[in-house]
């Protein structure tokens, strides 16, 4: 039986959380106060730096060492409680006993939250073993299964002895949120649960939950920046900014006709005309910049890619999409000779780089550079952001030291962030300034051809539509070209001018992206355009336009 909202499952009462650096102290939460009810979905959305990370994790006790919980009151009322157990004096041991039983936490960045060295299966099982939920170790790894089955993955059984490193990020994801609802929590905080996943996968994911949520009366403290899941997915909306809680209620009411700024200017954002297009398409027989002819690569038994063609002409921007898996990470790091290819041929600048290694290799790779899709991977948590971002200046021995802190400076500015940041470390910042970090970096060397592999999965949409302006803008300056791997039609919509569609490794479908997207041929691709969020989001905005 469902509880009564008089007496929530969650209640968040007047929180505060300070970050201290060094002898700094920052505010990150201030006054926050929101409830959730027994199998009700509520969305916390927010900016980058909103502090909406922040407090979740305040809620679950795995605040980093340097935050600090200074106020409020977390009221969790949990299956049987007589009554409810401020979670935000609780001690350790109860808290390890609330973690994973009764509140589960998928977290928001796959590559760096799951053991490496441990297998999947494991991980899963690992859950169950802790809550003493199966009775010996087969029956824990048939349920481990079962669990990656109902959380999207294809043939879970034969997943069970694999490695982090060996799935893709989205199928991390997917690990992630099997373990998080293993023992079949009574609360399930989802930390952007979908930002590494593909349409048709976010979607049955999102499904799964809703399905959970009903049939068992679980709840939901969605954390996210895509306000059209919000409006999808949740029952009611919390707004967060500066740390403060600036609007809540009903979905409809809030995301239809916002009272506060900080909610306008989100959604303003998301319904905002899309950028202007880029330069005019190259001339025919035009040397590409980048191609590649028949790409094979094969991995143990399987293949990855599967004589995949494709080409990007200087000044253009290509994106690539399809499901997890699909082969599009593959295809791109092929190109940029980052991956050994089986068959085919790549070619740079009508230079043939099939075999180019040693020093030929070291200069191609001044030219090309990749933003990556986790930037917490890719960043060093020991180096501040000044060191990540001279990194490439150094190793290729560009300029002064002040030239280099001068370049840093310039960088950081284009990216929208302040000088401040420059004596930061990856840890102290929010995913989205961490991944404007790592685009900073990518441009140091002027390079001609960026790669990007889900640029903006981890920004609000105002963060995601000042990053796609300054890429249009760099675009047309310095006359860069983009590969853009994308689960974000809306983004490839926004900043491609070709889009090739990929599924087993093969290419289905190519062509410019409003004939591929607006009138799509291929089954698949229908199915990709069909699943994406944003139909209640869209009826709601239309109404503010």
């Amino acid at each position: 039986m469902s509880r009564p909202d008089t007496s929530p499952l969650l209640k968040v009462e007047n929180l505060a959380v300070d970050y201290t650096n060094g002898r700094r102290v920052v505010p990150a939460v201030r006054d926050a106060s929101f409830h959730v009810a027994a199998g009700e979905t509520v969305a916390l959305v927010g900016g980058s730096g909103s502090g909406k990370t922040t407090t979740a994790r305040a809620v679950i006790g795995l605040l980093p060492a340097s935050a600090r919980l200074t106020g409020g009151r977390i009221l969790f009322t949990g299956p049987g409680d007589p009554a409810a157990t401020d979670l935000a004096r609780a001690p350790e041991p109860v808290l390890r006993q609330r973690r994973g039983r009764h509140i589960g936490l998928v977290p928001q960045d796959p590559m760096v939250s799951l053991n490496p060295v441990r297998t999947i299966g494991w991980q899963v099982a690992e859950v169950l073993a802790i809550h003493r939920l199966a009775p010996d170790r087969r029956t824990a790894r048939a349920r481990a299964a079962e669990l990656l089955d109902q959380a999207g993955l294809p043939k879970a059984h034969t997943l069970l002895d694999r490695f982090p490193h060996e799935l893709s990020g989205g199928m991390c994801q997917r690990v992630l949120i099997a373990i998080a609802l293993a023992a079949g929590p009574a609360l399930l905080i989802a930390d952007e649960p979908t930002s590494a996943l593909d349409v048709t996968v976010q979607r049955r994911i999102l499904d799964h939950i809703a399905t959970l949520t009903r049939d068992s009366g679980t709840a939901l403290l969605l954390v996210t920046h895509d306000l059209a899941v919000a409006a999808d997915r949740a029952d009611r909306v919390v707004v967060m900014a500066d740390g403060r809680v600036r609007e809540t209620g009903d979905v409809r009411s809030v995301l239809g006709a916002p009272r506060d700024r900080a909610t306008r200017d989100l959604v303003d954002a998301l319904s905002r005309p899309a950028p202007p297009t880029g330069p005019p398409p190259a001339p025919p027989g035009a040397t590409p910049l980048i191609s590649g002819d028949g790409l094979v690569k094969r991995f143990g038994q399987g293949t990855a890619v599967d004589h995949v063609s494709i080409r990007v002409d200087r000044g253009e921007s290509v994106a690539l999409v399809g499901e997890s898996g699909s082969g599009k990470t593959t295809t791109a790091r092929l190109l940029l000779r980052l991956t050994a290819v089986s068959a085919g041929r790549v070619r740079f600048d009508g230079t043939d780089i099939t075999a180019a290694r040693g020093r030929d290799l070291r200069q191609l790779r001044r030219r090309m550079q990749m933003v990556y899709q986790s930037p917490y991977a890719s960043l060093d948590p020991r180096l501040t952001v000044a060191d990540a971002v001279t990194a490439p200046l150094r190793a290729y021995r560009v300029g002064s030291r002040a030239d280099r802190a001068a370049r840093a400076a310039d960088l950081l500015d284009r990216v929208r962030l302040p000088a401040t940041v420059l004596d930061q470390r990856p840890g102290e910042l929010s995913g989205g300034q961490c991944q404007r970090v790592a685009i900073a970096r990518a441009l140091a060397l002027e390079p001609d051809l960026v790669v990007l592999d889900e640029p903006v999965s981890a920004l609000d949409a105002s963060n995601r539509n000042r990053i796609l302006e300054l890429l249009h803008q760099l675009r047309t300056d310095l006359g860069l070209s983009y590969l853009i791997i994308s689960h974000d039609l809306g983004v490839v919509r926004e900043i491609a001018d070709r889009v090739a569609v990929l599924r087993a490794g093969r290419v289905v479908e190519t062509g410019p992206v409003a004939d591929v997207l607006g009138e799509p041929v291929d089954p698949y691709t229908r199915e990709l355009v069909d699943a994406a969020p944003g139909a209640a989001a869209r009826h709601l905005f239309t109404r503010l336009a």
